[in-house]
C-alpha cells in the first residue's frame, strides 16, 4: 500500500475518531455551550464531507478494480475460442 492509500485509510478512521469524539463531548455536558456546541457542529460537518468524499473516492476505486477483473476475464474468453 502507498503512502497516499495509507494516509487516506488513517485520514478516514482519523475523522471517524473525531466524529465518536464529538459525540462524546456532546453526550457529556449537561449544559451545552452555544458557542462551542456551534464549533463542534461546524467540525462534524466537515469532517463527514471529508469522509464523504474519501468514501466516494474508495467506491470508484473498487468499481475500477472489478472493470478491470472483468476485463481480464472476457480477454481469457475469447483468447479460448
Amino acid at each position: 500500500m502507498d503512502t497516499s492509500k495509507k494516509d487516506a485509510k488513517k485520514s478516514l478512521n482519523g475523522n471517524l475518531k473525531q466524529l465518536a469524539e464529538i459525540t462524546a463531548w456532546f453526550d457529556g455536558q449537561k449544559e451545552v455551550d452555544v458557542e462551542e456546541g456551534l464549533k463542534k457542529v461546524k467540525e462534524a460537518a466537515a469532517l463527514i464531507k471529508a469522509s464523504r468524499e474519501r468514501l466516494k473516492a474508495v467506491e470508484n476505486e473498487f468499481e475500477e478494480i472489478k472493470k478491470e477483473i472483468s476485463f481480464e476475464d472476457e480477454e481469457k474468453t475469447e483468447a479460448e475460442f
